[in-house]
């Protein structure tokens, strides 16, 4: 399980030539630095008078991200173990559920350009865009699974929900960025 190991032998094993982990645990990687992030935020922000009014709604988020910080850690390894099992169902289960819970992430970052403390607006940015590069690559993954179980009904049923939270994360990630940067650059 990587989740006790080091991030150096997590990616030493990454750029081994072994058949896992691979590009879908360093994806749920890559979300669960995103959940981090968020926390971080909100933990710098927690106890500022200047956000006092926040402070409930931070709480919950705080809550939230923590829970998707989690998952992503898990999923970091349940790829692994799906990969290596040769079950496509399994395969194809964990990027599908690490895209949805990329877009439960992403969800968080607009509330924080406002809630969230000044000082950290930019890792609210690279928050989201860590939250968009995972779901990304879970599609990728969902995608050659999808393929594999030749299961067109299901196919369309999954690549119909991704579609429709691929536009919304793609806007998302847009809009608190453009925001993001006006707020930087004053």
């Amino acid at each position: 399980m990587y989740k006790n190991h080091t991030l150096k032998e997590y990616l030493d094993d990454l750029a081994a030539k072994l058949p896992a982990p691979g590009g879908g645990s360093a994806a749920a990687l890559n979300a669960a630095m995103g959940a981090s992030l968020i926390s971080m935020v909100i933990n710098f922000t927690l106890g500022k008078p200047k956000y006092a009014q926040y402070e409930e709604a931070l709480k919950a988020m705080l809550k939230k991200s923590e829970e998707l910080r989690e998952q992503f850690l898990n999923l970091v390894d349940l790829d692994v173990v799906a990969y290596k099992s040769k079950d496509t169902r399994n395969a194809l289960n964990v990027p599908f559920m690490l895209a949805r819970l990329s877009f439960e992430g992403i969800k968080m970052c607009p509330a924080l350009i406002k809630k969230g403390n000044i000082n950290l607006i930019s890792d609210v940015a690279v928050a989201a865009i860590f939250f968009e590069s995972a779901f990304s690559s879970a599609y990728c993954n969902v995608d050659i699974n999808l393929k594999i179980i030749a299961d067109k009904k299901l196919a369309g049923v999954i690549r119909k929900e991704l579609d429709q939270k691929e536009k919304k994360i793609k806007v998302i990630r847009k809009l608190t960025e453009e925001k993001i940067g006006k707020i930087i650059r004053g």
